[in-house]
């Protein structure tokens, strides 16, 4: 996939417009009994397996990690931190040539992300391997960061490499995937990069994968703000400069409705619940303490 149609959005910021992805992607999310059943899958790797418990609004997701995730870019040579890249548009083009990415037909937007709200990148950083619990609140989620791979010990050779970029700063920013349904990111690429920030007590620079709602469905979603704009707007008796605050504020939700995260593409897991439980019993057998 090369030349993909791009709306840019100003520094650290564009849009993906990808085509002749009708999917399944590579990297994608499978799921069985009404979603409590979760597969994600790299080609036909398993990568990550999923099941909900508890019942009512608030569920754990219990997760199993395996080897063999492949990160969708190419090695960063250390030369290359150093030239002052625009990453955003780097990760772009990477991420066109790729043949293990979450791409499928849609918009998706690519923005650097430097600030996290705090405990995603402590408290809520899932550092286990290979199991996980990820604890998704009711009305909410979990918003943390997950890793697909096991993460490097501190002083591991390459870390200490990636240490010096940070005190220098020149180290390539992490991969994200937003992913609404756990209401977190997964990293794609950089789990080594993410370990170093943090032992240097940054907060690793990152730049976020999130896909956008198609023009025909955010167009549907603001119908809603319009008739309600309409109907104010035809009673309002207030002065010109409530009026003029009225429509800028109108005008501000209508312009951040494309750019609003739109679900992840789910997929149905081949199999269902019974397929599902074959892999997890494989699983246990290799990870018989998990």
């Amino acid at each position: 996939m090369t030349g993909t149609p791009r709306e840019l959005l100003g520094p650290g910021g564009l849009v993906l417009d990808v085509r002749g992805r009708p999917g399944p992607a590579a990297l994608r999310f499978e799921t069985a009994e009404d979603g409590r059943r979760t597969v994600l899958r790299q080609r036909e790797r398993t990568v990550l397996l999923g099941g909900l418990t508890g019942q009512g609004c608030c569920h754990d997701l219990r997760l199993h990690r395996l080897d063999g995730y492949r990160s969708p870019l190419p090695p960063i040579a250390s030369s290359r931190m150093r030239s002052a890249a625009d990453w955003v548009h780097q990760y772009a083009r990477r991420l066109e040539r790729s043949d293990a990415t979450p791409l499928d037909d849609g918009r998706w937007l690519l923005a650097r992300r430097t600030w996290f709200e705090p405990g995603v990148w402590s408290a809520d950083l899932v550092r286990d391997w290979p199991a996980g619990l990820l604890e998704l609140y009711c009305g909410g989620g979990w918003h943390g960061v997950l890793p697909l791979r096991r993460l490097s010990p501190p002083d591991a050779a390459r870390v200490k490499a990636y240490r010096k970029h940070v005190r220098d700063g020149t180290l390539a920013p992490v991969l994200l995937w937003w992913v609404p349904f756990l209401d977190g990111w997964l990293i794609l690429d950089g789990h080594d990069r993410a370990v170093a920030a943090l032992a240097e007590d940054r907060t690793p620079d990152c730049v976020v994968l999130t896909r956008l709602p198609d023009e025909d469905a955010w167009r549907r979603e603001a119908e809603q703000p319009a008739e309600g704009h309409r109907r104010h707007s035809a009673r309002f008796t207030g002065t010109e400069r409530q009026r003029t605050a009225l429509e800028e504020g109108y005008g501000a939700v209508l312009a951040g409705l494309p750019y609003e995260p739109s679900a992840v593409r789910t997929w149905p897991l081949t199999g269902g619940t019974p397929a599902w439980e074959v892999l997890a019993r494989a699983a246990m057998f290799q990870f018989p303490g998990d």
